[in-house]
């Protein structure tokens, strides 16, 4: 690991400027638990590195409110664990507690899983579904983005140079979801598949990860399934769809056909327990 500039600012404005004095020399650290395994094995050397852990403001959770809010500081374990958010939306908690151990969840972030743009992020596809948005602070101001257009493509997002996501928000809604993750190990692995399918105003939303680019909802698939009885015939209908709006790639985890198949199976599955 190469020597780097260490600062921890205590606001938003200071750790702003800093990313705006040194540009693309500059990195966020928030969790670390990619950042530092990165800057360890040579793939990442930041000359300066910006520690927003002393920001108190990103350690928010509010999901009791008309719009929940999940701060950048806030971690996997406190997410996936608080019991309102085990209550309500237990999907969104199981995708949390699915991310590695309990020791890098103890570090890691449920925001630090956006903002890396993983196409396989368990995070962002329980999210997608809940037409999420992000909170974005910048040296022009403030900003917010639905979560299905902050995400470019593998590890690319919109976020600016000086800018920093604060947080995630999203309707407190009723909800019916269930998340899937399909992985070669049953736990501490990252996903070769995952889902969320979900009911949000008795309209379907569907979000895969590791199937394109970046997690993605299938828009094309929830359109008809709107307004259909779920039968065995209209389930196989709607998963020939999926089939068509996903585009995985073979790698060391999965192959293309592997992946394509698991889609329809978690798909089916879950449309399933609404029959």
């Amino acid at each position: 690991m190469k020597a780097f500039e260490y600062h921890n600012p205590t606001s938003l404005k200071e750790a702003v400027s800093l990313l705006k004095t040194h540009g693309e020399d500059a990195a966020i650290l928030n969790g670390g638990t990619d950042l530092i395994v990165r800057m360890r094995d040579g793939h990442s050397a930041p000359k300066v590195v910006v520690d927003i852990k002393g920001i108190e403001e990103l350690y928010k959770l509010d999901m009791t409110s008309r719009t929940c809010f999940i701060g950048a500081c806030v971690l996997l374990n406190d997410l996936g664990m608080d019991e309102v958010v085990l209550k309500k939306y237990p999907y969104l908690a199981q995708a949390a507690l699915s991310v590695g151990s309990k020791q890098v969840r103890n570090r890691a972030t449920c925001i630090g899983n956006i903002v890396n743009a993983s196409p396989l992020a368990d995070t962002a596809t329980p999210l997608l579904s809940l037409d999420a948005e992000v909170h974005i602070y910048g040296s022009e101001g403030t900003r917010t983005v639905p979560l299905k257009d902050f995400f470019v493509f593998v590890r690319k997002t919109i976020l600016q140079q000086d800018e920093i996501v604060t947080g995630i928000s999203f309707d407190n809604v009723d909800t019916k979801g269930i998340f899937y993750k399909m992985s070669r190990r049953k736990e501490v692995d990252l996903s070769t598949v995952c889902s969320t399918v979900l009911m949000k105003n008795d309209e379907y939303r569907i979000s895969f990860g590791a199937v394109a680019p970046t997690p993605i909802r299938l828009f094309e698939t929830e359109k008809y399934l709107q307004g259909t009885t779920l039968t065995e015939e209209t389930i196989a209908k709607a998963c020939e769809i999926a089939n068509g709006e996903v585009a995985p790639i073979s790698d060391l985890r999965a192959s293309e056909e592997y992946r394509r198949e698991m889609v329809q199976v978690m798909l089916g599955n879950s449309l399933k327990e609404w029959l």
